[in-house]
């Protein structure tokens, strides 16, 4: 009975690893998510600093709360900055739709008011390591890593087709010293015209192909076939319209029939892992 409760527990962790396997924040990292909104959103602003980059004019603020000191990106584009669709509202909803989908790869982000207007403020994290800097500096990916940023980067174009998102540039792939990937900037992602819901951004009939995502997480496409409009209204609450939430969802439609298709081509073995 003792030998049955112990494989019981190996069981119970082994299916909670599994569950969690494609999240790029460590399990304690994403245990604290609700510890750092709360200093996002009530720490004191103790300085400033211009990032210097991005059209939006981001600010890194500093903050103290009680003996917890952190930093963020507050940023506040609006509807037609710069000409182009761009809204905080965004970054907001892609946080909160990465936590309803268990991604675990968007740092936490909220709505915070600074200096009279809102914003959104998003955890700083400070990874220097970009794609972009990867591939100018020809920085190899570790070979024991390689095929999990791989997974990664094609999860990543999933999840940028369900929320059309325009902006995903290689500066904003970011990596951990231990190459864990995450993702920033997602201000002019739920796009809603009538080209982001008759066609994804990546895979074989997206706008950016031949840029696909050939393996995905059967979890995390148990986790799209599951949204509904209600499903995400609660998640995103009134950073999105629900025009945006039904173009979200007829983006689900296209990715799942894309999904479906490489099953039937590959097999569901070769697809889903």
């Amino acid at each position: 009975m003792k030998k049955r409760g112990i494989i019981l527990i190996l069981l119970a962790i082994t299916l909670c690893f599994a569950a969690q396997s494609f999240a790029q924040f460590t399990p304690e990292e994403l245990a604290e998510r609700a510890k750092w909104e709360e200093l996002l959103i009530k720490g004191k602003v103790v300085k400033k600093q211009d990032l210097g980059q991005g059209v939006t004019k981001p600010k890194r603020l500093f903050l103290k709360k009680d003996d917890f000191e952190g930093s963020g990106v507050w940023k506040q584009p609006t509807s037609t900055d710069a000409g182009l669709f761009d809204k905080w509202e965004c970054e907001v909803a892609a946080y909160r739709l990465d936590k309803l989908l268990e991604l675990g790869m968007v740092p936490p982000t909220v709505e915070r008011r600074w200096r009279g207007r809102k914003g959104s403020f998003q955890w700083f994290c400070n990874l220097p390591m970009s794609e972009q800097k990867r591939r100018k500096e020809d920085i190899p990916y570790p070979e024991d890593k390689k095929e999990q940023i791989e997974k990664m980067i094609y999860l990543s174009r999933a999840f940028d087709s369900l929320i059309a998102n325009t902006d995903r540039s290689l500066q904003n792939i970011r990596f951990t010293p231990d190459w864990r990937l995450i993702l920033i900037d997602h201000s002019r992602a739920f796009r809603s015209s009538s080209s982001y819901r008759e066609q994804l951004m990546y895979g074989k009939y997206g706008k950016r192909k031949p840029l696909d995502f050939p393996m995905l997480p059967r979890k995390f496409v148990e986790k799209i076939r599951g949204l509904t409009h209600s499903s995400i209204r609660a998640a995103v609450g009134e950073y999105l319209t629900s025009d945006e939430i039904e173009a979200v969802l007829d983006r689900k439609a296209l990715l799942l029939k894309e999904i479906e298709e490489m099953i039937q081509e590959r097999g569901e073995e070769n697809v889903l892992y």
